[in-house]
C-alpha cells in the first residue's frame, strides 16, 4: 500500500545579485497546508530591491492559498514600486494575477457626500463637459452615416427599417387613439364650462381644433412615442451592450450607428408626422362628442365650424414639430443605448434616461419652434 507523502509549502529567499529578489517556491501550495509566513519576505521587501521574481521549478500543487499569498506579496511591492516579474510562476496563476490587477476593486459608495461645495460643482462641470463630447461624437456619426447613406455605402438594412416602421406606426395607433381623444375631450370640456357662460359655444370648435392641429396632437403623440419607443430603443441596444454584440459588430467593421441607429431614426422621423396627423383627427372627434352632447352643437356644424377655423400653415406647423421630435426621441434613445454599461442594472437606468431625456429635448424644441414661427 503506497501512502502519499504531500511537501509542505516553502519559499526561499534569494538576494545574490543586489537589487533583485529571487522567491523560490516549493512544495505543495493548497488549502490543506500550512502555509509560512509572509513576516520574512515583507522585511526583505525594502527600498534596496528594485526587481521581484518568482520561481517555481519546485513548485507541486497550488490553488487559491498560492495566489493569496503571491496577492500580498505583490501589493507590498507594489507600495515600493518594485518592478515585478510574474513569468517565473505557474501559467494559471499568472493568468488570474493579471486579471485581478485588470479589473479595479469599485466601490458602491464612489462619491464622497463630506466633499466641498467647489469639489462637487467641478465633478458636475466635469461630467457635463464629457456628457457634451459624446453627444457631439454621436452627432457626428450620424451625419457621418447619413452620408454613407445616401451613397449606398451603409450597413442600413430596408427589412430593419421597416420593421421599425411598424413598430412606430401601426402598432402605436391604439395607445395614441386613446390619449388623443382623452385630450380633445379635456380640451372641448375645459372651454364648454368657460364659453357656455357668454352663449359661445360653437367656439369649442375653434379651441379643440387650434389646440390639437398647434400643440397637443404633435405634444402628445411625442411623449406616447418616448415613453413606448424611445425607452424600448434604449432597452434594446443597451442589452446588446452588455451582451457585447456592438462591439461584434465593430470588431467586423460593421458601423453601430449605419447598422442600428440609423434605422431607427429614420422609422421615428417618418412615422411621427402621420401619427401627429392621426391624433389631430382623433382628438377633434373626441372634441365633437363634447359639442354634441353637452353643447347641443349638431356634429356637422361642428365639423364645419373647425374646417374654417384650420388653416394649412397651422397643420403645416404641428408636422414640423413632430418631425423634429421624432428625431430627437429616435437619437436620445439610441444615445443611451449606446452609453449604457454592462450591467442589467445599467439597462434600466439607461432606459429611464432616455424617456427623461427625450421628454425634455421635446418640451425645450417645442417651445423654441413655437418661438421662431410666431415672433
Amino acid at each position: 500500500m503506497l501512502i502519499s507523502v504531500t511537501q509542505q509549502p516553502i519559499f526561499i529567499i534569494d538576494q545574490s545579485q543586489p537589487g533583485f529578489l529571487v522567491v523560490n517556491l516549493g512544495g505543495s501550495w493548497t488549502l490543506h497546508t500550512n502555509p509560512p509566513a509572509p513576516a520574512e519576505l515583507l522585511v526583505a521587501i525594502n527600498n534596496t530591491v528594485r526587481s521581484l521574481t518568482f520561481a517555481s521549478e519546485q513548485l507541486e500543487d497550488w490553488d487559491t492559498r498560492l495566489l493569496i499569498f503571491l496577492k500580498t506579496i505583490i501589493s507590498a511591492a507594489r507600495q515600493q514600486h518594485i518592478e515585478i516579474n510574474l513569468t517565473g510562476l505557474p501559467p494559471g496563476a499568472e493568468r488570474l494575477l493579471s486579471l485581478a490587477e485588470t479589473v479595479p476593486e469599485k466601490s458602491i459608495y464612489s462619491k464622497n457626500v463630506h466633499d466641498f461645495l467647489v469639489t462637487r460643482i467641478g465633478r458636475r462641470a466635469i461630467d457635463a463637459y464629457a456628457q457634451i463630447r459624446e453627444m457631439a461624437a454621436f452627432i457626428g456619426e450620424i451625419i457621418i452615416e447619413s452620408r454613407a447613406l445616401l451613397s449606398g455605402k451603409s450597413p442600413f438594412r430596408a427589412r430593419d427599417f421597416f420593421y421599425f416602421v411598424q413598430a412606430c406606426g401601426a402598432e402605436s395607433l391604439p395607445i395614441v387613439s386613446l390619449i388623443a381623444v382623452l385630450v380633445g375631450v379635456i380640451l372641448s370640456f375645459v372651454g364648454a364650462v368657460q364659453l357656455q357662460m357668454f352663449g359661445a359655444q360653437i367656439y369649442v370648435a375653434n379651441l379643440v381644433g387650434l389646440g390639437m392641429v398647434l400643440e397637443m396632437g404633435a405634444l402628445m403623440s411625442g411623449i406616447i412615442i418616448a415613453g413606448r419607443i424611445g425607452a424600448a430603443y434604449a432597452a434594446q441596444l443597451g442589452t446588446m451592450q452588455v451582451n457585447e454584440e456592438i462591439d461584434a459588430l465593430r470588431t467586423m467593421g460593421i458601423s453601430p450607428v449605419g447598422f442600428l441607429v440609423l434605422p431607427r431614426m429614420l422609422a421615428l422621423m417618418l412615422m411621427l408626422p402621420l401619427l401627429c396627423i392621426y391624433a389631430d383627427i382623433m382628438g377633434i372627434l373626441g372634441g365633437s362628442v363634447i359639442g354634441v352632447t353637452m353643447l347641443d352643437l349638431s356634429l356637422v356644424e361642428y365639423l364645419e365650424q373647425t374646417r374654417t377655423t384650420i388653416h394649412l400653415s397651422q397643420c403645416c406647423q404641428g408636422l414640423v414639430k413632430s418631425a423634429v421630435f421624432g428625431v430627437l426621441i429616435g437619437f436620445a434613445g439610441c444615445l443611451r443605448g449606446m452609453q449604457c454599461g454592462r450591467s442589467a442594472l445599467a439597462v434600466g437606468e439607461a432606459t429611464t434616461s432616455a424617456v427623461v431625456t427625450s421628454i425634455v429635448l421635446i418640451v425645450v424644441s417645442d417651445s423654441i419652434i413655437t418661438f421662431i414661427i410666431n415672433s
